[in-house]
């Protein structure tokens, strides 16, 4: 009975927000409860303190394009639209093109940036982060990191993963610009 219910509860998202989640009906046949155990990371991805809409994000979409750069990039944008995020911006975070982001917006997609490369450059940016909103803003960008890259990388663990795709971003269709993250 449980499994009917997750599977339906994944359903209705994989159509509200056309994504295929096979990944995460295997998950829900080969254990509800691991399906149970991710439903509670997902809360992460749900706090959201003192930071802009679009700067949150911004750092979603860089983290989530450091992990995949096709459907789980798509979906973070779909979302960001939905909850308006002008595609004008959605387009310049993808591009990494912080010169056209509002300043708010480059700094969160700049922070998530140099925190993947775990680079030294991000103790500023951390600094600035907390300086212009607060800790709790530093937080909620922490999560959004963490949380974009948590589905991307259970789905490429399960062989889910797909070659990188184009985006859509209002109406518009662009090429991904994947970057590596972390020096080698």
């Amino acid at each position: 009975m449980i499994r009917w219910f997750f599977r339906r509860q994944i359903a209705a998202f994989e159509r509200t927000w056309n994504y295929d989640a096979s990944y995460v009906h295997e998950l829900i046949e080969a254990d509800p409860r691991a399906f149970m155990a991710l439903g509670k990371a997902i809360g992460l991805g749900q706090y959201r303190k003192d930071v802009p809409v679009a700067a949150r994000y911004a750092a979603g979409i860089v983290s989530v394009m450091a992990e995949d750069c096709g459907p789980c990039t798509q979906l973070a944008i779909d979302m960001a639209e939905r909850d308006g995020v002008d595609p004008a911006i959605l387009r310049a975070i993808v591009a990494r093109d912080f010169s056209a982001m509002p300043y708010e917006v480059a700094l969160a997609a700049r922070f998530a940036q140099k925190t993947l490369a775990h680079a030294p450059e991000a103790d500023d940016l951390r600094d600035e982060v907390v300086r212009m909103w607060s800790k709790r803003a530093l937080i909620s960008l922490a999560f959004a990191i963490l949380s974009a890259r948590l589905f991307p990388t259970i789905k490429y663990a399960l062989g889910h993963g797909h070659a990188c795709t184009r985006l859509t971003i209002g109406g518009e269709t662009r090429p991904v610009l994947r970057e590596v993250t972390r020096a080698a």
